[in-house]
């Protein structure tokens, strides 16, 4: 399987999309500062992913989700756990 994944950063609330074939061991690699994309930006919380059989499925919707639109359709999918934790994401 192939995940898309969405994280956020406890230290500034912002968002970083990303793929991979194995869900819990990238999560440990960023939260540990082993991806130069999200090490000063930990620590980091799982907030969505979707599964694909697919490489090129994963990849297509992760650059779908790294677009404008891509981003209003996580922020109207998300509505209610960024209202939880009092957090606006930008669109």
């Amino acid at each position: 399987m192939f995940y898309v994944y969405v994280l956020q950063s406890e230290r500034d609330a912002g968002l970083y999309i990303g793929y991979t074939n194995n869900l819990k061991h990238r999560l440990r690699q960023h939260n540990s500062g082993e991806s130069k994309a999200t090490s000063s930006r930990c620590p980091l919380r799982l907030i969505y992913y979707e599964a694909y059989t697919i490489r090129e499925d994963a990849q297509g919707r992760e650059r779908f989700l790294k677009s404008g639109a891509g981003r209003k359709f996580l922020k109207r999918q998300l509505k209610h756990y960024f209202a939880a934790h009092r957090c606006c994401v930008t669109a």
